[in-house]
């Protein structure tokens, strides 16, 4: 079985308020198509339950507070994601955007990274880092976001520029325009949007589990652009429909969640208590299997391995 983890940074269930809500705001036709036209938004569960199964998917609003006060950060987030630690709780706050020290030693031990390589499954990050990226944590200009650092400390490779010329990797934003735009290297090969989504269905099968991490939704978040954060959803939707047009039954879920709460809210530049999605995507059986313990952060690294004990 493939199990596809799309990371959707800083992303929460917000009210159905498209003066402040870009997921009340935005045109997102094929998320809203597995939801019945539901929109992703804190009404949806309040009138349907928590969790709603639908025909193609399963819509849970997962707790990313964790019993700690404060407002949920990156690290402590995804750390619980990632190993089914209540990170935060070790700790005593939330703690981010960087992984400390502490944070570290869990993610080397205990991350679904590591778990799946001692149980002999293959797992991969399919974003692409330019070679700066990789420079600056060598002279310890830069410290690794918890993903990268939780695949880094499994000994998985992280993709880089040739990977993604080769079109083995994908870029944080899809198509490739940021590298060319952002970090300057107009050598660098664009595609679609609807591409991308085949890409990734593509190198998803390659694997028994592969993660992909749109991280510049919560950066969009942190500026609270109404119109960037909406045109950044539509992108995301279009890659999501090209995705499902190339994904079979036979080839497993896709489940696409976030850390915390942040762009559903452009009243605020910082992150929120809001419940986080929790979409699942595949045949029922499995959604049912998968779901069946999973209410926050922590339970989502659990809920993936036992789908291969």
């Amino acid at each position: 079985m493939n199990f596809l983890f799309i990371f959707l940074d800083g992303v929460g269930l917000g009210p159905d308020n498209p003066l402040s809500n870009p997921l009340a705001k935005a045109k997102l036709p094929n998320l809203m198509s597995l939801f019945d036209r539901e929109k992703l938004v804190t009404e949806t569960l309040l009138k349907n339950g928590n969790p709603i199964t639908y025909k193609a998917a399963t819509l849970i609003g997962l707790d990313a507070n964790l019993g700690v006060k404060g407002h949920p950060q990156s690290a402590t987030g995804q750390a619980s994601i990632l190993t089914g630690i209540n990170v935060s709780e070790k700790l005593g706050i939330h703690f981010g955007p960087w992984p400390n020290e502490e944070i570290r030693n869990m993610l080397k031990e205990f991350s679904i990274f590591t778990e799946l390589k001692q149980r002999g499954y293959t797992s991969t990050l399919l974003n692409a880092y330019p070679q700066t990226y990789f420079e600056r944590i060598k002279t310890g200009r830069r410290i690794p976001g918890a993903i990268a650092m939780s695949a880094m400390e499994a000994g998985i490779k992280l993709k880089t520029t040739e990977d993604l010329i080769a079109g083995k990797a994908l870029s944080a934003d899809f198509t490739g325009h940021g590298w060319q735009n952002n970090l300057n290297l107009p050598d660098i090969p664009t595609i679609s949007l609807q591409s991308a989504g085949i890409r990734l269905a593509k190198l998803s099968r390659e694997y028994n589990f592969a993660f992909f991490e749109y991280w510049i939704s919560d950066y969009a978040g942190h500026r609270g652009d109404m119109d960037e954060a909406c045109t950044l959803l539509e992108n995301f939707d279009t890659v999501i429909g090209s995705l499902l047009s190339s994904w079979l039954p036979s080839d497993g879920l896709i489940f696409i969640t976030s850390d915390h709460g942040n762009l559903e809210d452009t009243n605020t530049r910082g992150h929120t208590r809001n419940l986080v999605p929790g979409i699942v995507i595949g045949p029922e059986h499995l959604r049912t299997y998968f779901t069946e313990t999973l209410n926050d952060l922590t339970d989502i690294a659990p809920s993936i391995l036992k789908l291969y004990s």
